[in-house]
């Protein structure tokens, strides 16, 4: 008899972000899981997702860190392999929960609805932890957004794996170099 975990959601402190349990079906093949169905989306009223643009895997060494990005695309993301831990915040200067910070265990068979807007960053727990991201636009160099450091004290996130601002294998330059939060209080995040 196979075991059914039905789909889900969870509202989180954060305006829009929504935490998903998926759709999944486990016997003694293996489990399928249900990245995306629209009927069960609408259903659960989870607005905000136009049609997939494009979708992108990365692949994470443990310990690497990315984010905290947050361009005017709506993104549904999961790890489809691995283990990880999101960290999102609001950036968008005109949401009652600006400044919110939300974070979430990312073990295969969660999904977050990330709104435009709101900077998205995980880092990986384990070798290998592969990401999906799914947008309703496609990433273009210079599109609409902001970046905000992830390892500013301000925002509070506690990183599970310490990170070596020096290592490239946990952090880019680029991250390192994306403004601190209260660098970016009165932007606009055009999103």
């Amino acid at each position: 008899m196979p075991e059914i975990i039905e789909y889900t959601t969870r509202t989180t402190a954060i305006d829009g972000l929504v935490v998903i349990t998926m759709k999944q079906v486990t016997d003694e093949r293996g489990t399928v899981r249900e990245l995306f169905r629209r009927s069960a989306f609408e259903q659960a009223g989870v607005a905000g997702l136009g049609p997939f643009q494009q979708i992108n895997v990365t692949e994470t060494r443990r310990g690497g860190l990315r984010g905290m990005h947050a361009e005017s695309m709506t993104k549904l993301v999961a790890v489809v392999a691995g283990e990880g831990f999101g960290a999102y915040v609001d950036l968008r200067a005109d949401s009652p929960t600006y400044g919110k910070v939300e974070t979430v265990a990312l073990v295969p068979g969660t999904q977050v609805l990330v709104p435009a807007g709101v900077g998205n960053g995980f880092q990986s727990l384990v070798d290998g932890m592969q990401y999906a991201y799914c947008f309703d636009h496609e990433w273009q160099p210079g599109m609409a957004g902001m970046a905000c450091n992830p390892l500013d004290p301000a925002l509070g996130i506690d990183w599970p794996i310490a990170v070596d601002h020096d290592n490239r294998a946990q952090v880019s330059a680029k991250d390192l170099d994306a403004p601190l939060f209260a660098e970016l209080i009165g932007r606009s995040s055009d999103a």
